[in-house]
């Protein structure tokens, strides 16, 4: 035995802190002994906060303390380590005892499952075999129905009459031989019961046997006894067919409703609605359309109402009501099970697409725009009309899917009509806005409506263009939006005519620029013009305009209209923002007008310098043509009847304003080329006098040139002054003005303006 190994020595501050294995906190020895235990996810998790090498150092020490405990234990219990050999004997002879029971039960298990999959194989074949017998059973009993039902359906059929002509009257009194053929009919006419009814009754009961074979048929297809029994099928449902259909043209030129309602049910069973459909619009519906648009080549050409459908589609109504409203009632009879039928759609609405088509080939056309749009309204007229007959709003849904409808609807090109009215109302607008110059509009050729007021034929024409749009003659409401955004190129198209002619005129090169022409030629008062134009198509558009347009999108949502009323407040908005444009224009073009006049005050310089006048006792003759132009522009019929006094007072303003700058600029100039130009002068004299020896009192030139002059632009500015307040005008409130009185004013009135 080993010896003991002894404890480690423990110094004295060992006593005293924490024992040597102790661990940290997060190290939990206790984790490891868990069964759910995963090592990756206890690493992962710890090394969140831990360093690894604090982790694998931690991880070792608890190692090497394991190790030290195992060898611990092993030298505590030595000895029983060491006998454990000693007292496993004789092993070797109880294995063998234990193996011999074990082996035997092992064949008497291995003898009973082959007993058991024997017996599995034998129950897996019985079934098998059974399961065959029971398909082929099955699929002899199918053949046994088909061939009864096949013998059952010839059985009925050969009871029906042999010529449609036997009972198509209903008439009691039949001939003799049919009594021969026809048993039960015989039987029902004797019981005093409609022959076509009974026919009718018959019919459906053969067509409820035949939608049993088409089903038995369906579940045995590819079996050589029921392709043998295949002619006898078709036989018969081609006489089913034949007959059916002779009991429904019969009971529709009788209008016997418990036939038809029969006839219906037994079209229904076979699935053959179509043939229901096709017999009454070519027995019914054809004859009464042909009558009212014929469609033959005599009647076509000698026709006299041309390609309108309104009359048409008047008396077609009148024929639906008198003459098919009876089988439509059948039709859509409540949980009478014939809603699959659609008679509005597959026959009548058919029926009067073909006959359009035929006969007036030209109603579809949008090339005459006028006469398309009253078409196509007048069919959606007829459409809501016959719609009317739909008894559920499911029914309405049910019409308005089929094939039908939609051809009808693909035959009305609404894009092209809309490309065509795009052209022609856009165009006129567009050729309107070429014109070389501003068009007025005389008394005789005034627009319609609010254009009344306006002044010039190119406003006339873009509202005339505006209204055009949301005519009644002109709209279509499915193409609302692309009318609303017509609308808004018009608008669009007439502001930029007007911008573009006031940048290119500001420029200076208008007359070069296609579409800009007007801009060169024209003067204040056709601007003057213009502002009242822009005006009245601003508040005409945001008025009753608006109200117009939202009117007739009343059906749409209020989303949709506030949409609406936004883009053409919007578009009326950029009217009024082309206003203070058109004032600049004119402020601009009465400013060069001034200007002329305002040039000969450099003449003021040039007279005092060159004569030796005195002093100036009276203002200069151009100062009273300074403001001529503003004036005899606002003293002007058009100004005085079109210019509002909020429009004529910044005009005033806004002229005065810019005069009275330019006016400051060429008197400062002046004044300062005076001053410049005396003081040269000045030392030129004092020089040539020092050099003669002469004394240098200049007494007799007290006042000076720059006073002459600037006492001259005192009297100038001062009846200047006196001339904006005869228009109107506070002279003192212009900047310009003040600057201008303090440059060439008195030092004893620069601070007192007063004239």
């Amino acid at each position: 035995m080993a010896d003991p190994i002894p404890a480690p020595h423990r110094s004295a501050t060992d006593l005293f802190s924490d024992p040597l294995d102790a661990h940290p906190l997060w190290f939990k020895p206790a984790l490891f002994l868990s069964h759910n235990f995963d090592s990756e996810s206890y690493i992962s998790e710890l090394r969140t906060f831990v360093p690894f090498d604090t982790l694998r150092s931690e991880l070792q020490s608890h190692l090497a303390s394991l190790n030290h405990e195992l060898i611990e234990l092993i030298n505590r219990d030595y000895a029983d380590f060491v006998n454990l050999s000693t007292k496993l004997v004789d092993v070797d002879a109880a294995v063998v005892r234990m193996r011999a029971p074990l082996v035997e039960l092992r064949e008497k298990i291995e003898l009973f499952r082959g007993s058991l999959e024997g017996s599995l194989v034998a129950l897996k074949n019985g079934l098998k075999q059974r399961s065959e017998a029971a398909s082929a059973r099955e699929v002899l009993e199918l053949l046994l129905d088909t061939f009864h039902v096949v013998s059952k359906v010839e059985k009925l059929i050969k009871e029906l009459p042999s010529v449609p002509a036997d009972w198509s009257n209903g008439d009691v009194s039949l001939m003799d031989e049919n009594s021969m053929n026809n048993g039960p009919s015989l039987q029902s006419v004797e019981n005093g019961t409609n022959l076509r009814e009974t026919q009718s009754m018959l019919l459906e009961r053969i067509a409820s046997e035949m939608n049993r074979l088409k089903f038995y048929i369906a579940h045995a297809q590819n079996l050589p006894f029921v392709e043998n029994m295949e002619k006898r099928i078709q036989s018969a449902s081609l006489l089913l067919d034949a007959s059916l259909g002779h009991c429904f043209v019969d009971g529709l030129e009788h209008r016997d409703a418990n036939a038809i309602y029969n006839c219906l049910r037994a079209y229904a069973a076979i699935d053959n609605t179509t043939n229901a459909e096709e017999l009454f619009r070519t027995t019914v519906v054809a004859p009464l359309i042909q009558k009212i648009i014929p469609h033959w080549p005599a009647a076509v050409a000698s026709g006299s109402s041309g390609d309108e459908l309104e009359d048409d589609y008047m008396q077609i109504k009148q024929c639906i009501d008198k003459d098919c409203k009876f089988l439509l009632e059948i039709s859509f009879e409540e949980n009478s099970g014939l809603h699959v039928f659609d008679f509005l759609a597959n026959s009548i609405l058919k029926e009067v697409l073909s006959a359009i088509q035929k006969g007036k080939p030209g109603a579809f056309s949008p090339g005459r725009p006028r006469e398309f749009l009253k078409n196509y309204k007048s069919s959606l007229d007829f459409l809501v009309h016959i719609e009317g007959y739909c008894p559920s709003r499911s029914a309405v849904t049910k019409f308005r899917a089929e094939a039908v409808y939609n051809d009808f609807m693909k035959q009305w090109n609404i894009g092209v009509y809309f490309s065509l009215r795009f052209q022609e109302i856009a165009g006129a607008l567009d050729s309107a806005l070429l014109s070389a110059s501003l068009v007025p509009v005389q008394n005789e050729n005034f627009g319609q409506g609010n254009s009344r007021d306006l002044t010039l034929k190119q406003s006339v024409t873009l509202l005339n263009s505006l209204e055009s749009c949301w005519r009644e003659d002109v709209l279509v409401l499915s193409c609302a939006d692309k009318f609303l955004r017509l609308s808004l190129q018009l608008l669009s198209r007439y502001s930029n005519w007007l911008s573009s002619g006031l940048a290119a005129r500001k420029m200076g090169n208008a007359s070069s620029n296609t579409g800009t022409e007007w801009a060169a030629s024209a003067v204040p008062d056709d601007f003057v013009c213009i502002i009242h134009d822009l005006n009245c198509l601003a508040m005409e558009v945001s008025g009753d305009y608006l109200e117009h347009v939202l009117q007739n999108l009343s059906s749409c949502s209020a989303d949709v209209r506030d949409l609406v009323k936004q883009s053409i407040s919007q578009g009326g908005k950029s009217l009024n923002d082309l206003i203070p444009l058109v004032i600049n224009t004119i402020i601009d073009t009465l400013v060069e007008k001034s200007d002329e006049d305002l040039r000969q005050l450099k003449g003021i310089t040039a007279t005092y310098r060159m004569t030796n006048k005195p002093l100036p006792v009276r203002h200069s003759p151009y100062v009273t043509g300074i403001l001529r132009p503003l004036k005899a522009f606002l003293d002007g019929e058009r100004a005085t009847r079109y210019l509002t006094n909020e429009t004529r007072n910044e005009l005033l303003i806004g002229a005065a304003t810019v005069i009275t700058n330019h006016y400051f600029k060429l008197a400062d100039e002046a004044v300062t080329v005076a001053k410049k130009t005396e003081s040269s002068l000045q030392r030129l004299r004092q020089g040539a006098q020092r050099r003669a020896g002469a004394s240098s009192d200049v007494s007799d030139h007290n006042v000076s040139n720059t006073d002459k002059v600037c006492m001259q632009l005192f009297l100038d500015i001062q009846e200047y002054g006196r001339n904006l307040s005869g228009l109107g005008v506070d002279a003192a409130s212009i900047s310009a003005y003040r600057s201008l009185w303090q440059c060439v004013a008195p030092p004893d009135r620069e601070n007192t303006i007063q004239f």
